[in-house]
């Protein structure tokens, strides 16, 4: 019997590209969207990867879709907490909202779900989390106080989730993608983008498969012996 897998943000950029490769290694996939639902229904087309569409930032929304999708396809064996948003701006621009948006879809998710399917998990004695991070969460980043906060409170919540969970075959492990090859990197102005290549050792942006691949390892059965890490996938450019 497949292993069942939700990937939260899963059906553009990074999300795709881990909802396609866990597909091809037998998962049964659902990928989470929260608002467009052409492109949504376009991706399972495209992937063959059925969706859901509920809102990460919201306690019961999330809690009563993980229920909903373990009556359809079983207990949630891989969670994959992708979804995240930007609103950027220096602080001393940035209000309330701007802030708090950002802190609940990227860092409150990750409780959200977790929560959700941790029970299931340690009844079960297995179970795999890989949280997305950012290089921005440990190096932070100019005009992103409010993205920086979030992505490097995941890393804090990945080691203690670990923590309290590895006595049960459930590992957690983070994800810190450096720049990679998506809509949102692709709307930095072309200047920018050079320079921000440029500190890269390795001389490229990333792609999206390059985390994908990543996450395939950590949610494998080869990845038992490893929780509680960060792994950093950015070409070298911050070396943490």
């Amino acid at each position: 019997m497949s292993r069942v897998a939700l990937v939260t943000g899963g059906t553009r950029g990074i999300g795709e590209a881990i909802c396609t490769k866990l597909k091809l290694k037998g998962y049964e996939v659902i990928a989470n969207y929260g608002g467009n639902d052409l492109a949504a229904e376009a991706f399972s087309e495209r992937c063959g990867v059925p969706t859901i569409k509920f809102d990460v930032a919201d306690f019961s929304a999330v809690e009563e879709s993980v229920k909903k999708i373990e009556a359809d396809y079983g207990g949630i064996d891989v969670l994959v907490n992708n979804a995240g948003i930007t609103r950027d701006g220096t602080m001393h621009r940035m209000d309330a909202q701007q802030w708090q948006q950002v802190i609940d879809t990227n860092l409150g998710s990750c409780f959200n779900t977790s929560r959700a399917v941790i029970d299931g998990m340690r009844q079960r004695g297995f179970g795999r989390i890989v949280n997305i991070g950012s290089i921005n969460g440990q190096a932070g980043q100019y005009g992103q106080v409010n993205y920086a906060a979030a992505k490097s409170g995941i890393h804090g919540f990945t080691k203690a989730l670990a923590q309290e969970n590895a006595a049960k075959g459930i590992t957690v492990n983070a994800v810190a993608p450096g720049y990679v090859d998506t809509d949102m990197v692709r709307a930095v102005p072309a200047d920018v983008l050079e320079k921000i290549v440029a500190k890269i050792p390795v001389g490229r942006l990333g792609n999206p498969e390059d985390i994908a691949r990543t996450v395939e390892f950590l949610v494998s059965d080869n990845a038992g012996f490893i929780t509680g890490s960060t792994l950093s996938v950015n070409g070298g450019q911050h070396m943490y």
